[in-house]
C-alpha cells in the first residue's frame, strides 16, 4: 500500500512539473526601433556598443527585446520616411542620432519615447526645453556642439599656425547653429573661415575641387551625421589635397584623418542603453535629464601627417590622448 502512494505521489510531481512551467506567463518582448545615419557596416561598432549596453541591463535580443534597424545609408532625407515606419510598427521606444533624425522622429510621434544616443546641443535646435528637463518624448546624450567647434578650430591653428584660411564643410541640413559657433570662434581667433555646407554624399568630391580654388590651407569638418558615414571618403580627399584636417571623433583618424577632437561616440551609444532600461521600465523620457559626455579625446594621426608632409609641433603632440602611428 505504501509502494502504491509512494508512486502515485512521484508521478504527479513528474506532471506537476510542466504545468507549472506552462502556467508561468511569458516575459514581454519590448519592440526597439533604430535609426541609423549610414549602413550596417559604417556603424557596426556603434551598434554593437548599444547592445552590449543593453546586455549588461538584461535586455536579450529574442529573449525580451527585439530590434528594428532602418538604414539611412548616409541619405538623411530618408529619416522621415523611417521614423513613420518605425511609429506604423508601433515600437516601444525609439533611438537614434543627430539632430536630423531627432527632428524626423519628434515629428512622427509625440507619444512614442525618443532616446539620442548622439545630439548637438538639442536646446538651440529646439528639440527640448532644457537638458535638465526635456519635457515631450525626447530624451539621451548631448552636447555644446558649438563649444566642440571652438575647440578643434583652436587645435587646428596650433597645429597649422601659418594656414589663415580655413574651409569648414557642413551639411546644410543640420548645421546652422554650429555654423555661427565656427564663425564666432574663427573672429576670435583671428582665422579666416570659408564656410561650404552641402546637401548630399554626391556633392563631397566637386566641393574639395572648390576648396583648392579657394585657397583653402586647412579643413574642419563640422558634426553631422553624413559626414561621419563618409569618413573614409572625406580622409582619402583631404590627404590627396595634402590638407590638413581636424574631425570630431576618433573614428575618422581611424579611417586616415589627420585630427580629431571630441567625445567617443561608442560610449555615448552604450550609454544610451540606459535610457531605454529605464524607460522599458516605466520612466517617462521628458523626466530623464539629458547626459552629457565629459571626457573629450584628441588623436592625432601620425601616418597621415607624415602622407601630406606636415610636422607636428611638439606641444601640439605632447597634448595628444592617442598617437596613430
Amino acid at each position: 500500500m505504501r509502494f502504491r502512494v509512494l508512486a502515485l505521489i512521484l508521478a504527479w510531481s513528474f506532471l506537476s512539473v510542466p504545468l507549472a512551467a506552462a502556467a508561468q506567463p511569458a516575459e514581454k518582448m519590448y519592440r526597439i526601433g533604430v535609426i541609423s545615419n549610414a549602413g550596417p557596416a559604417t556603424v557596426a561598432p556603434l551598434v554593437g556598443a548599444f547592445r552590449r549596453g543593453l546586455a549588461d541591463l538584461g535586455w536579450l535580443e529574442g529573449k525580451n527585446i527585439h530590434i528594428e534597424y532602418r538604414w539611412a545609408e548616409g541619405d538623411l532625407g530618408r529619416h522621415p520616411r523611417l521614423a513613420a515606419d518605425l511609429v506604423a510598427l508601433k515600437v516601444d521606444v525609439i533611438v537614434l542620432a543627430g539632430t536630423s533624425a531627432a527632428r524626423a522622429a519628434v515629428h512622427a510621434t509625440r507619444t512614442i519615447p525618443i532616446v539620442a544616443s548622439v545630439l548637438g546641443d538639442p536646446v538651440a535646435a529646439g528639440l527640448v526645453r532644457s537638458l535638465a528637463k526635456p519635457g515631450g518624448n525626447l530624451t539621451g546624450l548631448a552636447w555644446q556642439a558649438g563649444d566642440l567647434v571652438t575647440k578643434q578650430l583652436q587645435l587646428l591653428q596650433e597645429t597649422v599656425p601659418r594656414a589663415t584660411r580655413v574651409a569648414a564643410l557642413g551639411h546644410a541640413a543640420t548645421n546652422s547653429v554650429v555654423r555661427k559657433a565656427t564663425e564666432a570662434a574663427a573672429r576670435s581667433l583671428g582665422v579666416q573661415v570659408d564656410m561650404i555646407d552641402i546637401d548630399v554624399p554626391g556633392d563631397i568630391p566637386g566641393v574639395f575641387e572648390a576648396m583648392r580654388r579657394r585657397g583653402a590651407e586647412a579643413l574642419i569638418v563640422l558634426p553631422s551625421p553624413m559626414f561621419y558615414a563618409e569618413r573614409r571618403r572625406l580622409a582619402a580627399l583631404a590627404a590627396r589635397d595634402r590638407l590638413p584636417a581636424i574631425y570630431e571623433v576618433k573614428e575618422y583618424a581611424d579611417e586616415g584623418g589627420l585630427m580629431s577632437y571630441g567625445p567617443s561616440f561608442p560610449e555615448m551609444y552604450r550609454r544610451a542603453a540606459t535610457y531605454v532600461d529605464k524607460i522599458l521600465k516605466g520612466a517617462k523620457p521628458g523626466d530623464l535629464p539629458m547626459e552629457q559626455p565629459t571626457k573629450f579625446d584628441f588623436v592625432i594621426n601620425l601616418k597621415a601627417a607624415k602622407a601630406i608632409g606636415l610636422t607636428i609641433p611638439p606641444p601640439v603632440l605632447a597634448r595628444a590622448d592617442e598617437l596613430i602611428q
